[in-house]
């Protein structure tokens, strides 16, 4: 299979599931994905990130090895699809340490941003929840923030942001 003939043939739950199950645990066929999904090309890392995101969340050992393009990636101006998934991703995976700090300043940029979609800020609001777990001084930076968006969120931002404030107070 040409996955980016595959990824422009067609943008459906579908056809990224298809993809998906060809790429399986194949380390190979993924790294084609990632090499696509990190491409200037608008609509192939559009299309290629909803891909990424299936695999991850079947084979999360795949992603691994790429977490470090993949975090240094949300610097640039990309897709909100590149943007949206690829903290999701973030959000379910255990960061290496080394990776933690970089990510942090990221999803604090992103969830301060006015310009991001609600499930961006969501997501980046869940990795620096799960963050403050192993660095619990951050959490007085993120309750404010989380407070201060929580009369202007949608029900589903104001839902997570809700149980984040409940678990950083155990912290």
């Amino acid at each position: 299979m040409d996955i980016k003939k595959e990824l422009l043939k067609e943008h459906s739950k579908a056809q990224a599931v298809k993809i998906s199950n060809y790429i399986g645990d194949d380390p190979e066929k993924f790294n084609q994905l990632i090499t696509l999904f990190l491409a200037d090309e608008y609509r192939v890392t559009q299309r290629a990130a909803w891909v990424v995101s299936h695999c991850a969340d079947q084979y999360p050992k795949l992603i691994e090895p790429h977490l470090e393009q993949l975090i240094v990636n949300l610097k640039n101006q990309v897709h909100v699809a590149v943007k949206r998934n690829t903290v999701r991703v973030l959000q379910d995976i255990e960061i290496p340490e080394e990776l933690l700090g970089e990510t942090a300043d990221i999803c604090f940029n992103l969830m301060q941003s006015g310009e991001e979609t609600i499930a961006v800020k969501v997501f980046a609001m869940t990795v620096l929840g799960n963050i403050c777990v192993k660095f619990p001084e951050l959490k007085n930076e993120l309750i404010p923030l989380i407070e201060d968006q929580l009369p202007y969120g949608s029900a589903g931002f104001k839902s997570r942001g809700k149980k984040i404030l409940k678990n950083l107070a155990k912290l």
